[in-house]
């Protein structure tokens, strides 16, 4: 009969002299936390060191996003006006980018670091990304926990430091996006969705401050059935964002001027170099701005076919995930949902962390039935999914060197979308070989 310490990998049997030997586990643990530590740190010198904006340094991008998307419109609408006018914000204020259309509701909840002085509002907001990074590598170290024995703080110790020495972990410190916080709600919404309902309305209302993000997410969770909570996380972002709505209207002199300024907005949007879909300088890696840096076409109405194309496409095979019942379907069909978020509408690299649970917990699923047919697409399409993490700035300078700026800009589109064509390959064929295999059974049954 095994042992306990043949079944368990962090355990190991006592060293020939009598003493224990340091668990495997205990000593990745270590390592991989002092990483994450060092890599947190570092992270943190972007905000440490950023200068007070001003108009002779808009250029500068550390920190842009923080500055563009948070600060300066917060100190727009504490100064009572209204920061979705495009121009009054670049009049008003040292910034490079707009404020693009986020929920209302993200002005007040991001109050507590817009109202205070740049820089510590700076370390502060960076605090708390770091803090929602790790806590978006426990949620992907639980995801692996379901199927392989790796210890939840093992797996997130390790977890955490790749991601944050990867390119988009540290992109997202470096710039000061918000983006770990719409993953964790993202992801979280997912996992959360049948035991703990009430708390995935909760993220999905927060998923929601970025439209493209809530919108296709809450899509997804009717077509599994999840209606209460995509409804309830719809209700609560509409709840919060209305009061905000009302001073907005009031300070644009009514409706009709904030409809005006919403339209200003939308109009500006696509004549941006890094917003508009056919922008050649553009890091979008939706299908229909990569198709247009690749190949230099943009048929009519591209986004919206693309959109509907890739939502219809990854809903009926997460229906089919679903059907079947099992854990490794159901983690297939999160990972085929975060890809397809990331590639149906407007979304740069760092966007696709919303997959990174579902990744893991991939992986260790895979792991279990690598011996299975065909144990080659999953694979594949995880290591295109890496891809932009890996895309470090000595591979980019590589990349750059050999092929081209605008290739640069655009591989990670390439390697996203490549590894949801591949996953959706391997997902048809698994939905068939397991509905032949239901076939068969109702037949042997039935005779």
């Amino acid at each position: 009969m095994s042992s306990n310490t043949e079944t368990n990998p962090g355990l190991r049997r006592a060293a020939p002299g009598g003493g224990r030997r340091v668990p495997v586990a205990l000593v990745v643990t270590v390592l991989a936390g002092l990483a994450a530590v060092a890599g947190g740190l570092r992270a943190l010198l972007p905000a440490l060191q950023v200068e007070q904006p001003t108009a002779a340094n808009k250029a500068l991008v550390q920190m842009q996003d923080f500055r563009d998307a948070l600060y300066y419109p917060v100190q727009e609408f504490l100064a009572g006006r209204d920061p979705y006018l495009p121009q009054a914000m670049l009049d008003n204020w040292p910034v490079r980018q707009t404020f693009n259309l986020y929920q209302p509701y993200h002005l007040v909840l991001h109050m507590p670091f817009g109202a205070l002085p740049y820089k510590t509002g700076a370390v502060a907001f960076t605090l708390v990304l770091l803090v929602l990074t790790i806590v978006l590598a426990v949620l992907a170290a639980i995801e692996l926990r379901r199927f392989v024995p790796v210890p939840v703080l093992t797996g997130a110790a390790v977890i955490s430091a790749l991601l944050l020495s990867s390119q988009l972990g540290k992109a997202q410190l470096y710039l000061g996006q918000i983006n770990p916080e719409i993953a964790v709600a993202t992801a979280g919404a997912l996992m959360l969705r049948k035991k703990h309902p009430v708390w995935a309305a909760v993220l999905v209302g927060l998923a929601w401050i970025k439209p493209q993000f809530g919108a296709p997410l809450v899509a997804f969770l009717l077509v599994r059935g999840s209606w209460r909570v995509a409804l309830g996380g719809t209700g609560i972002a509409a709840a919060a964002s209305l009061p905000v709505v009302g001073v907005l209207v009031s300070n644009a002199g009514g409706v009709g001027n904030f409809i005006a300024d919403i339209r200003a907005n939308l109009d500006w949007a696509e004549q941006t170099a890094y917003g508009a879909v056919d922008s050649p300088v553009a890091e979008r890696v939706d299908v229909a701005a990569v198709l247009f840096r690749t190949t230099g076409l943009l048929p009519p109405m591209a986004e919206l076919v693309t959109l509907v194309g890739v939502m219809v496409v990854a809903a009926l095979l997460v229906r089919a995930l679903d059907r079947t019942g099992d854990d490794g379907d159901s983690v297939l069909a999160d990972l085929l949902i975060g890809l397809s978020i990331t590639i149906a509408i407007v979304h740069q690299p760092g966007d696709v962390l919303v997959a990174l649970p579902a990744a893991a917990g991939a992986a260790g699923w895979w792991w279990t039935r690598r011996t299975e047919r065909p144990a080659w697409p999953l694979p594949l399409a995880l290591v295109l999914f890496a891809f932009p993490f890996a895309h470090l700035f000595a591979l980019d300078t590589v990349l750059r060197g050999l092929f081209g700026e605008q290739f640069a800009l655009t591989v990670d589109g390439i390697a996203i979308i490549a590894a949801w064509l591949v996953l959706v390959g391997y997902v048809v064929v698994r939905v068939r070989n397991t509905g032949r295999r239901g076939t068969r059974q109702d037949e042997v049954a039935s005779s």
